[in-house]
């Protein structure tokens, strides 16, 4: 489907639609200027997302870019209004599992979840309802669309006639890919270095019950950079949004009390209940993350080193030395492939590869084992060996090499259309109302002007 939304995929456009939301809505006196159906457009809609495509540089080829905007949003809320109608829903899992795969590839692209916190100022929760009431809009027109189109079936003979319709210069150049595997080991850390955290949560813990501000010791102490300024408020937000072992805690403390020490993956921390509404509470906590001791790094290194000897000198194969032997629980039962967040598959471009790995990949040869190297991710050290498993260069799309290319594209010839038929149609049969500033623009679909 034409639609301006996927014309940026770097990590800056991404988040700057809810970075620009913030300081554009301050600035603006904010009107509805469609109506379709029972949903509405505002102003700040269009001025927030053309602000975003202003800062990427991007223009429009065809038509005033507010207009190629302010149409795409039309479309969404058409097909928002007939989810309704059809009474197609998406689960609040379903947001979160999506704004979750969004922040994992925000992550990816910027090192670590605390370069990312402290390049926007905000914490991971606070991007994340930014994000959610969009990603929501998103994930009921991804459904709407599929609805649509369910429909389609591709022959090989179609697929083959398609091809031959395409001009020899006009076919894709497909980028090169590779397929990474790697072997994970997290170091250590001491029960001496637990003991010390715990001992400074214990006392501060004893501080709050003192009469001290759990607020203002959040701000001195905690460790979690997006939230300390804040004196370590979250916001309100349900369970799925926290890990288990905080949530488990946190939703059964009662308003004020501050809970025990709470190990997660993130480090030790103990939480203050603020105030709870319905399934969503608001918490402060004071995280402290443990040091890991020289030795324990080592330790990984040397592991990860004779891990790699063995592969090297054929006794193992790296497939299985992932299962044994890798720490990380996502990639250790699929041979170590890491899966790209972008496309869901274990095919990278260089420049999609986490940093740290992509640094690696620049001298490894293709099935050549590396050296233990430090990734940071997801604010967690990690000690890695990997290997390239596979590498195609980049190439002029053909059917031998890229059938699943040419398959994509005649499907989405055809969801296109059958979507703008359906548009047209529902234009016709749906409630809309566009505001005068608009009457005179040159939409791609003449039926918003009734």
């Amino acid at each position: 489907m034409h639609n301006i939304f996927k014309k940026f995929n770097t990590l800056l456009a991404l988040i700057l639609i809810g970075v620009f939301s913030a300081n554009a809505q301050d600035n603006m006196v904010d009107k509805v200027i469609a109506v379709v159906g029972n949903q509405v457009v505002l102003k700040s809609d269009v001025e927030n997302r053309f602000l975003s495509f202003q800062a990427q540089g991007y223009t429009s080829g065809s038509v005033d870019l507010k207009t190629e905007i302010f149409e795409d949003l039309l479309i969404q809320q058409l097909m928002i209004a007939q989810a309704q109608v059809d009474s197609i829903e998406v689960t609040e899992q379903e947001v979160e599992d999506q704004l979750e795969r969004k922040m994992d590839m925000y992550i990816q692209r910027i090192g670590s979840k605390e370069k990312l916190e402290q390049y926007f100022n905000k914490s991971i929760i606070d991007m994340k309802n930014d994000l959610r009431d969009d990603t929501r809009d998103e994930r009921i027109k991804e459904k709407m669309q599929a609805e649509i189109t369910k429909n389609i079936h591709i022959t090989p003979a179609e697929i083959r006639a398609f091809h031959k319709t395409i001009p020899q210069d006009s076919l894709p150049t497909i980028p090169g890919e590779l397929q990474i595997q790697q072997i994970v080991k997290y170091p250590k850390i001491s029960e001496n270095e637990k003991d010390r955290i715990r001992n400074k949560l214990r006392e501060y813990r004893e501080r709050v019950l003192s009469g001290d501000s759990f607020a203002t010791l959040a701000v001195l102490y905690s460790e979690d950079p997006g939230s300390a300024q804040k004196g370590g408020e979250l916001g309100y937000m349900p369970r799925a949004n926290l890990v288990p072992e905080f949530a488990n805690v946190a939703f059964n403390l009662k308003t004020d009390k501050v809970s025990k020490i709470v190990e997660t993956e993130f480090g030790f921390h103990i939480i203050q209940l603020i105030d709870r509404k319905g399934e969503r509470i608001n918490v402060r906590h004071i995280l402290l993350k443990p040091q890991i001791e020289t030795e324990k790094r080592t330790a990984s290194i040397t592991k990860l080193d004779s891990i790699a000897d063995l592969i090297r000198e054929d006794k193992m194969d790296f497939t299985q030395a992932a299962y044994f032997f890798s720490d990380d629980e996502d990639t250790r039962n699929n041979g170590g492939l890491l899966v790209n967040p972008y496309t869901g598959t274990s095919k990278f471009e260089r420049d999609n590869l986490p940093p740290a790995v992509a640094k690696v990949t620049n001298d490894l040869k293709l099935n050549e084992i590396s050296s233990a190297f430090l990734d940071v991710t997801g604010g967690k050290d990690a000690y890695k060996v990997i290997k390239i498993k596979s590498e195609t260069k980049a190439h002029k799309a053909n059917l031998t090499d890229d059938w699943s290319i040419f398959e994509n594209m005649l499907t989405s010839q055809k969801q296109q259309e059958i979507l703008n038929k359906w548009i047209v149609e529902k234009q016709d049969k749906t409630y809309v109302h566009v505001d005068d500033s608009f009457k005179n623009a040159k939409f791609r679909f003449k039926g918003w002007i009734k």
